[in-house]
Formats: structure tokens, C-alpha cells, sequence
């Protein structure tokens, strides 16, 4: 309950009836707190109100005139805050921050600073009138526009429609689809109200959308702010939001994918969907969301996750049309495994959700578990991995297994009991498609073998491993020759016949491809297909430098000669490949 200031100057008889009635009158004129138009008044001092408020509730008080206050701790509370409830924060020790307030009864606006920041709070009382100094001089009321960093073209869209976009455009045809419970209006009125923040994330995802990122990295740093994309693989630096708007904005994308706020030490993972209208089409986008606690804030990454950028045509993909080949004759086999491997962002999932749409028809029953579910298949039984429940891969293989299934999708193998129950259910009659993380095919062998996986077991049940990487495509709008010397072309790997024909391409850079050179991605496979004399040699334990030999002589495409086949073809570049791959 907010102190009453007239009642306690009249008990200590530092004013009188007259005087009390004489400012209620001036303050319904002029309007501001009582305390301040009894100061104008002339009737008492700042110092006697501070003074006696300090008295009454047991608080210290502080002259903020006479106090330096530290730039990391003004960064704390924002400058919303600040202005809303009339406080200072003056200093940081450990889990506590103390503040200046001019009512120190106000346990809302302290309950508040405590949500927001994860501090505990400790008031000190201030005069008015230097509260109201200290928040001009530390917390100017013009905001700051957001500051741009780095070079690109993104960066100008983002910056253009965050300063010229008015509010109701920035947020009109843009739609929250509640799918969970509603959202609680108290936290909507605590962390998503504020205008420029809603239109700030707004402005984030739109931008990401249309500049056909795939990833969003909001990173809180002790001095700066700072959104990047990751538009085909390579992350740029986007903008550099004032650091007042960390917590804010990142309760706001919370609240939207329906995660804990008051929750800032654990990791957490939610999602959020959105409609918008796309040239007169409306369109669902899903977006991924993880949060994890870093030393100066949560850290969020929203992954895109675009039904209409799946590309489930297998030809489109990158294959070479022999590996494609073995591939697809690898899927259409009754039982057996195939593995998919290669790092996280490398297409993985798109390749297994391709292969099993190739094969899905109404005579198979076909069951996914997945971690997460990144996009809905019709005709497909996909699962959701739940870790914390005990629903792990290996617990629903175990359940597919009674489910009367055909083929078995794994979103990756990562223990031995997994593997174990995989290379059990590819022995007895099932396809088992999955992924591992491994740097090419042969070593795949060797990592199941490492998880314990007996190498006869290995020999039966593997059909065809096919690792993969993404390399940028070159942009078909600006491309060019790029003569290379001939010795630089043998050095990455073409013979030296191969390498006075080849004429490597390069995008000099235009507006359809952000001055970048590159637009979209292709795949580069790897596709060993596990044939009888492969077997003999995993039952004899060969390493995966013999195994890779003897795949090459039957006609394994690696990685490298897929990569120089795609530069000869003017589809990526020398660097793309030299990057991404090894000789």
C-alpha cells in the first residue's frame, strides 16, 4: 500500500492541517505526489521527507546527488522500468541490488525488478526531486535506435523496417497461433506490453523469414547485445539492440513459445508458430526455440522450420546418379539399416524424411521417433523423444517393436542400447533408417563398433552408410569463370586431365544474393554401399582407412570427388568444397 506522506508530516507535526489542505489543493492543479507540491510549497524540505520516510520504515537513506552510480549496474533495470516505478538502481553485491525509491511501501515495483532481474532487491530511500534528476541523467527518455554492426544487406532491411515500419504494420499479419494453454496475463502485461519490444522481435522473425535465414542467434554479452542469422550455413552479425532491451526481448520470445520466465538457470526448449500473409498467401512458419542460461543472460536460438523449403524429391538433393542409385536400392530393401551421418545443420533430416516419403505408401507402416518432431508427414507415426519421462530412443524402439511395423525411423543413435535395439530390429525383418555423427562413411563402422555393437552384428545388419555435408550454391544471377592455375586444381584434387578442362565458377556478388556470391545450398554424399567383401573385412575388423579403400575400388563417390564433380558442374566453388571436405 503506497505510503501516505500527508498523514506522517501532520503526526510529526512538521506541517499543519492548513498547510496539508492548502497542497492536496495545489496537487489537484498542478497534479504530481503530494511530498513533491509540499516541497514546492515551501512547507518542508527534500531532506525532511527522506528523512522521515527513512525513520518510519527502517530504510537508509541516500542523497543521489552526491552518488556516482556504475554504467553496468544502470544496465540492469530498463529504462521502462525505471521511469514506471520511479527508482535508481545504485549498486550490485553478489545476488542483491539495491535501489533508490521514493516510496519504499511499494512492494509491486520491487516484486517486479526481482522478477525481471533475478536479484534480490534492498530499497534505499531518495528525495523526489533527485530520483527524477538521477533518471534524466542516467536514463535519457528519448530511446536509442537500435545501432546496426557489420555490413550486409540483411542488416539494412532489418535496421530500415525496425526504424521506419510503423507499429501497427510492424505487427499487423502476424499471428501467435495458440496450439498449447493460453498465456497468462499477468506475464503479458509484465514482459510482452511493451510496444517497442513486440515490435523489435517482430521485425527479427520477419527478417529472418524473408531473408531465408535458417537460424536466429540472440546473444547477450557484457557490453553488447547482438541478433545474427544463419543464412546457407554462414552466420552474419544482424543488429545490436541497446543492451536495455536483453531481458525484455527475451521474455517476449519466451512468453511466445510458452516457456517458464521466471525460470533463468535451467535450459529450456518450447516452440513458436506464426501466420502471416506472403504476397497475398498466408503462410505457417514454425520456429524451434532453446534457451540456455550464459554468463550474462539467456542465450536463445530459434531454428526456421519451413514446411515449403523441405525438399522431398531426392533428385533435387545433390545426389550423383550412381550413388543415388545405390541409395534408393538400399531404402527399397525389406530389412537392413541405412545411416545417414555427418554433423548437426548438414541435412540429415531432410534426407531421411525424403527417403522414407519415396517409400511411404499404404502398405507400409512406417514409425519415426524424433527429437524433436521438426515437420508433420501425412501417413507417418512420428514420436516425440521425451528424455525427462523416460521416453528415450531406445524406450520406443522397444514399443515400435509391438507396433507391427515395416520401416523404423531413429532420429539418431547415441548409446548402445539404442544401437543394440536397432541392429536387433534390422536382423528381424525391419529397414531401420538412422543418423550417427560421424566425419565420413568407412569410420561409421568403427563408431558402432565403439559403442559396443559385435562386429558380425555390424556385417548383417548394415546395408549402406551415405555421409553428407552442405556446401552454398553458386548464385545463378551473378556468377562468373574464375580462372585457377592448373597446379592449384590438381592440389584440391583433380587429375591433372580433368584439370585443364575445368573451369571453376565464382558469384561476384549481387542484390538477389546479399552481395554474397552464394544462394541456397547442395549436398555433397558420400554413399558406401556394404557389399559381401566389405562384410569380410568388418568381421575381420579391418580399419576404416582399409575399409575406405576397398569402397572406393567398387566405386564410392567420397565426399571430395562429390564436392570437385559439383565445382566442375559450376554449382559451388573451389572454397565451398576446400572447406567443408578433406582430401
Amino acid at each position: 500500500m503506497p505510503v501516505r506522506i500527508g498523514e506522517l508530516l501532520l503526526k510529526e507535526k512538521r506541517i499543519t492541517p492548513e498547510q496539508l489542505q492548502e497542497a492536496l489543493a495545489y496537487q489537484k492543479t498542478n497534479g504530481g505526489k503530494l511530498g513533491l507540491n509540499l516541497v514546492r510549497l515551501g512547507f518542508v524540505r527534500d531532506e525532511d521527507i527522506t528523512a522521515l520516510l527513512s525513520r518510519q520504515y527502517g530504510v537508509p537513506s541516500i542523497n543521489l546527488a552526491q552518488f556516482e552510480i556504475d554504467a553496468t549496474v544502470v544496465k540492469v533495470i530498463p529504462a521502462e522500468t525505471a521511469h514506471k516505478y520511479q527508482i535508481v538502481p545504485l549498486s550490485r553485491s553478489g545476488a542483491t541490488l539495491t535501489i533508490a525509491m521514493t516510496d519504499p511501501t511499494n512492494v509491486f515495483a520491487m516484486d517486479d525488478i526481482k522478477f525481471m532481474t533475478g536479484y534480490n532487491v534492498e530499497p534505499v530511500v531518495a528525495s523526489e526531486t533527485a530520483v527524477n534528476e538521477a533518471l534524466e541523467r542516467y536514463y535519457p527518455t528519448q530511446l536509442k535506435r537500435v545501432e546496426i554492426v557489420g555490413g550486409t544487406s540483411a542488416l539494412d532491411a532489418a535496421a530500415r523496417a525496425l526504424e521506419e515500419m510503423p507499429l501497427d504494420a510492424a505487427t499487423a499479419g502476424v499471428e501467435v497461433l495458440e496450439e498449447l494453454e493460453e498465456i497468462s496475463a499477468e506475464a503479458l502485461q509484465r514482459q510482452g506490453e511493451d510496444a517497442p519490444v513486440i515490435r523489435l522481435v517482430n521485425v527479427i522473425l520477419m527478417s529472418a523469414i524473408q531473408k531465408g535465414a535458417s537460424d536466429i542467434h540472440i546473444e547477450p554479452y557484457e557490453k553488447e547485445f547482438r541478433v545474427r542469422y544463419r543464412v546457407d550455413g554462414i552466420l552474419y552479425n544482424i543488429m545490436a539492440p541497446p543492451m536495455k532491451f536483453r531481458d525484455a526481448v527475451t521474455s517476449r520470445i519466451k512468453i511466445m513459445s510458452k516457456l517458464d520466465i521466471a525460470e533463468k538457470r535451467l535450459p529450456q526448449d518450447g516452440r513458436i508458430k506464426i501466420r502471416f500473409a506472403d504476397n497475398g498467401v498466408t503462410k505457417d512458419i514454425d520456429f524451434r526455440v532453446s534457451c540456455l542460461p550464459t554468463l550474462f543472460g539467456e542465450k536463445i536460438v530459434l531454428r526456421l522450420l519451413d514446411k515449403d523449403k523441405l525438399m522431398l524429391d531426392m533428385t533435387r538433393l545433390g545426389f550423383e546418379s550412381e550413388s543415388l542409385a545405390r541409395f534408393e536400392t538400399a531404402i527399397q530393401k525389406p530389412w537392413g539399416m541405412v545411416l545417414v551421418t555427418g554433423p548437426t545443420g548438414s541435412g540429415k533430416t531432410n534426407t531421411l524424411y525424403s527417403s522414407i516419403a519415396r517409400i511411404n505408401t499404404q502398405e507400409t507402416n512406417i514409425m519415426t521417433a524424433e527429437d524433436p518432431v521438426e515437420f508433420n508427414l501425412p501417413g507417418i507415426n512420428q514420436v516425440q523423444v521425451r528424455e525427462n519421462i523416460g521416453l528415450n530412443f531406445a524406450a520406443a524402439l522397444r514399443a515400435f517393436l509391438r507396433q507391427d511395423p515395416n520401416i523404423i525411423l531413429v532420429g539418431e543413435i547415441r548409446d548402445f542400447e539404442t544401437a543394440e535395439i536397432a541392429v536387433k530390429a534390422a536382423l528381424t525383418g525391419h529397414l531401420v533408417l538412422s543418423t550417427l555423427h560421424t566425419n565420413d562413411a568407412p569410420s561409421t563402422v568403427n563408431r558402432l563398433m565403439n559403442m559396443g555393437i559385435e562386429p558380425f552384428l555390424v556385417a548383417s545388419s548394415v546395408n549402406l552408410i551415405c555421409a553428407q555435408r552442405l556446401v552454398r550454391r553458386i548464385c545463378q544471377h551473378c556468377k562468373a569463370p574464375q580462372p585457377t592455375p592448373a597446379p592449384a586444381l590438381v592440389q584440391a584434387g583433380f587429375t591433372p586431365e580433368d584439370a585443364q578442362n575445368v573451369m571453376p565458377q565464382k558469384g561476384n556478388g549481387c542484390e538477389k544474393c546479399n552481395n554474397t556470391g552464394y544462394k541456397g545450398r547442395v549436398g555433397l554424399y558420400e554413399v558406401m554401399e556394404v557389399t559381401d567383401e566389405l562384410r569380410e573385412l568388418i568381421l575381420v575388423g579391418a580399419s576404416a582407412l582399409e575399409l575406405r579403400r576397398k569402397a572406393v575400388d567398387d566405386g564410392m563417390i567420397t565426399l571430395r570427388q562429390s564436392g570437385l564433380r559439383k565445382v566442375k558442374e559450376g554449382v559451388t566453388t573451389l572454397e565451398e568444397v576446400a572447406r567443408e571436405t578433406v582430401k
